[in-house]
């Protein structure tokens, strides 16, 4: 019916037609193998994991313990209500639900959710409520079953038994941020990380590592079977060398005032109480805070997060003197049987630096003006030795420098010197600087905790520690002090005559049976004027008030402390921080403290 010249055409579309064909089955043969062989393993556990989920099973932190095996820090179980991205054909409806089971608002939950959604996993949950109530839970669990996107989930909250007394030295958990996240790699959205003190510091042993379980599901998201799969490693328990009966005791002393006392053992170091006031609910950061609680407490005009005992440094005024003695001795500098003359003042060009005794002192030796804590004996030492002799003997021996203990934020304080006050202010250091400094006054700064190390030190030989928090943690010296024997008993028996002779500014740590050797100190903030000098503590505007500083060693039989005292705005070191040091004192060698 056609000739060869008509067929041509029809042969060549039946040619193309079996090309496209063969090329149709060569793309699905391609594309099988890609799917069922290249990429078989992939797909085949990506199918497994649509019916088995993996979760995270928190370990419990490790315990916290005071000396005595008492706890000072545990867990209690928690329960949080988390979504699972993709379980969750309506996102907005499961929050909605969210919102209405915990009464959180739903603006609220939405803005965690959008913050934390980049960061995790659409198959991992995401928690947006923390610590639910029982009442929540009981009825949240008779109905998440109808909510495959929701989940409960179970998780340790760490407690503290003694809030706010241990506040400062526990420290506390809270929720991991991004930087956290950034830092550490094995950190995931959800997990608790030490943040302050020894929840801090010990967080890497404290903190355990995670377990998880499997979970099998059905179509719906319906949970149908458990499986642990790994189990989660409880962190590392953790003894202290804190005696909570004293810390206590300490805290209950301190009252309402502002301040820090601290208790050392001076032959290891150890710190057996360590108070700071106020302080603040640490329980309240591991449970989280609402924006207007965390406004109140982080704008306290009083600063109560601050642990006064390391993170904040003060003028130490008289106390300061020890170091002025100490650094003279050690240089040959002062003979101990020569006297200089106190009238109540002193002359430095047309400038009088007064003493805090208006009539002065008369004639004394180094002994005595410990004793009386003249301001003119010290201004006239100072003045021989130099500003250079004194700094350099401060920064060597605990000043200046951090001490090492096992907290963070620790602050080194502030010995001044020459090079210090041109680069700081532009100016040359006076003379008047020089007094100022010799007195513990101008420029200079220590912490609490530096002083307490430092007349350790002078009670146990001249070892200068590194104080220790943990318990059977071996003593560490960090220096020595470059006294001779005969200095050293020289400046604790001028301690002891503070508090045992009569004229010792210390005598008000008189204790029976015991030998107590103290120094105390008193700095002004703002010069105060004539008429102001007698008026009633309470009279004064509290923030022109002076801090009151008392530093001392007591030793009993085989017992032996050392405990300092410091009030911020406090008054008197003598008045006010004395009687807080000698109830410490009668505690200790009444109830047989170590």
């Amino acid at each position: 019916m056609f000739n060869e010249n008509q067929n041509t055409p029809v042969k060549t579309r039946y040619i193309f037609l079996q090309f496209l064909i063969l090329a149709l089955f060569f793309m699905i043969g391609l594309r099988l193998w890609y799917f069922q062989i290249y990429k078989g393993n992939y797909y085949a556990r990506q199918a497994r994991e649509n019916i088995l989920k993996k979760e995270t099973i928190y370990p419990p932190r490790g315990l916290i313990f005071d000396k005595n095996g008492k706890i000072l820090a545990e867990n209690k179980p928690s329960y949080g209500l988390a979504i699972v991205q993709e379980n969750c054909k309506d996102i907005g409806k499961n929050l909605k639900q969210i919102s209405d089971w915990t009464d959180t608002p739903l603006e609220q939950i939405k803005s965690k959710y959008e913050k934390q959604k980049n960061e995790v996993k659409p198959f991992t949950p995401q928690i947006l409520v923390h610590n639910l109530s029982y009442e929540n839970l009981a009825i949240i669990e008779t109905q998440i079953s109808n909510w495959p996107g929701l989940r409960i989930i179970t998780k340790p909250l760490r407690f503290y038994p003694y809030t706010p007394v241990c506040s400062h030295i526990l420290g506390y958990v809270s929720q991991v941020n991004k930087q956290d996240l950034r830092k550490k790699s094995e950190l995931e959205l959800d997990d608790n990380i030490g943040k302050r003190g020894v929840e801090l510091s010990f967080d890497s042993k404290l903190r355990g590592k995670k377990g998880y379980k499997q979970i099998r599901v059905n179509a719906e998201g319906r949970e149908l079977q458990k499986e642990i799969i790994k189990k989660p490693q409880p962190g590392t328990n953790i003894s202290l060398t804190m005696d909570l009966d004293l810390q206590k005791f300490a805290w209950d002393t301190l009252g309402n005032k502002t301040g820090a006392l601290i208790v050392m053992a001076p032959s290891t170091g150890k710190i057996l109480a360590m108070v700071s006031k106020p302080g603040y609910p640490n329980n309240r950061f591991v449970q989280g805070f609402n924006q207007k609680a965390w406004k109140s407490i982080s704008s306290d005009s009083k600063h109560s997060l601050q642990n006064r005992a390391i993170q904040n440094s003060y003028p130490p005024g008289s106390v300061f003197k020890l170091v002025v003695a100490a650094s003279a001795l050690a240089r040959d500098k002062v003979k101990l049987d020569k006297e200089r003359y106190c009238p109540g003042f002193y002359k430095l060009g047309r400038r009088k630096f007064r003493c805090w005794e208006e009539k002065g002192h008369g004639w004394l030796h180094l002994k005595e003006a410990i004793k009386q804590s003249c301001d003119v004996y010290f201004y006239k030492l100072g003045e021989k030795l130099g500003v250079d002799l004194i700094s350099d003997f401060a920064r060597k021996y605990g000043f200046n420098q951090k001490t090492g203990i096992a907290l963070s934020s620790e602050d080194k304080g502030l010995i001044p010197n020459q090079k210090w006050k041109l680069k700081q202010f532009g100016r040359k250091w006076q003379g008047g600087d020089t007094l100022n400094m010799s007195i513990g006054q101008g420029y200079t700064l220590i912490t609490p905790l530096q002083l307490t190390r430092f007349v350790a030190a002078l009670s146990n030989g001249g070892h200068l520690l590194r104080p220790i928090i943990r318990k059977n943690q071996n003593p560490e010296v960090q220096s020595e002090l470059p006294l001779s024997d005969e200095d050293m008993r020289y400046l604790i028996q001028s301690m002891i005559a503070t508090v045992e002779e009569p004229h010792g500014t210390a005598w008000r740590l008189r204790t029976p049976g015991a030998t107590i050797g103290g120094k105390t100190g008193t700095s002004q903030v703002v010069k105060l004027l004539e008429e102001d000098r007698d008026k009633e503590l309470s009279e004064i505007p509290y923030k022109e008030r002076s801090h009151a500083w008392m530093t001392s060693f007591g030793y009993k039989g085989d017992q032996s402390y050392v405990v300092s005292a410091f009030l911020e705005h406090g008054g008197q070191g003598g008045s006010d921080a004395g009687p807080i040091v000698q109830e410490i004192y009668s505690y200790l060698f009444n109830s047989g403290a170590n």
